[in-house]
């Protein structure tokens, strides 16, 4: 493996691990919020939350640029204090956050449905509070579920391309991600460098979905 293909592979691992930690706590929200409570609006929530799973990753990409480009507010708001998203690793790791969000939400949700409603209302006639039921019996009855969806995100982050190219660009060195890497190396003409690439990211996805499945294997009993 050259050096190159090594940058490149543990940069969008890092990437990857970084947009999986951070969207975690969203995707237990969210998925929490849609497995247990009935609202008005659940619908579109669950419509919402489950949009970057059909849009097209480059349209997906155009939101986030618009979002977060220098003319929008948000974008103004954090140039004012020195935050620069747009063209740097920060947009890689939005990207990936933002299409493996679904993934996360859903496996999250359908861990948290298994888990038998019964231990949650003994806990509450205990006087548990709705926070410490969750933290100290929904979770950790769904952590499986939970790790097979921090996984599974994981992996699609990893594969991530039509989002990351479009707010991150192929910057080499600082933006530049396996998928990414990839497109850029065929369009130079390097196919045997962008063969190396596609196998390490080949690997990283087989083992991610692999162990994803595994621990959804594992899931029953809950």
């Amino acid at each position: 493996m050259s050096a190159e293909t090594s940058a490149i592979a543990w940069f969008t691992v890092r990437m990857a691990l970084l947009a999986t930690t951070l969207v975690l706590p969203p995707a237990i929200a969210i998925g929490w919020l849609l497995a247990r409570k009935q609202f008005p609006g659940k619908a579109l929530v669950e419509t919402i939350a489950s949009l970057p799973l059909v849009l097209p990753p480059v349209a997906t990409g155009l939101l986030l640029l618009w979002l977060f480009g220098r003319r929008s507010p948000v974008g103004q708001a954090l140039d004012a204090i020195g935050i620069e998203v747009i063209f740097t690793w920060k947009a890689v790791v939005l990207s990936m956050m933002v299409i493996s969000f679904p993934l996360v939400a859903r496996s999250v949700r359908a861990g948290i449905e298994q888990v038998d409603r019964r231990y949650e209302d003994l806990a509450a006639t205990l006087g548990a509070g709705s926070f410490r039921i969750l933290r100290t019996i929904t979770l950790p009855l769904a952590s499986r579920g939970i790790a097979a969806g921090a996984v599974l995100g994981f992996s699609r982050a990893l594969g991530e391309f039509g989002a990351t190219i479009m707010v991150a660009g192929a910057i080499p060195g600082r933006t530049r991600t396996l998928a990414v890497g990839i497109y850029t190396l065929v369009e130079t003409g390097r196919e045997d460098a962008a063969w190396s690439l596609l196998v390490v990211s080949a690997l990283l996805a087989f083992g991610a979905i692999y162990v994803s499945n595994r621990l959804v294997g594992q899931k029953g009993g809950v």
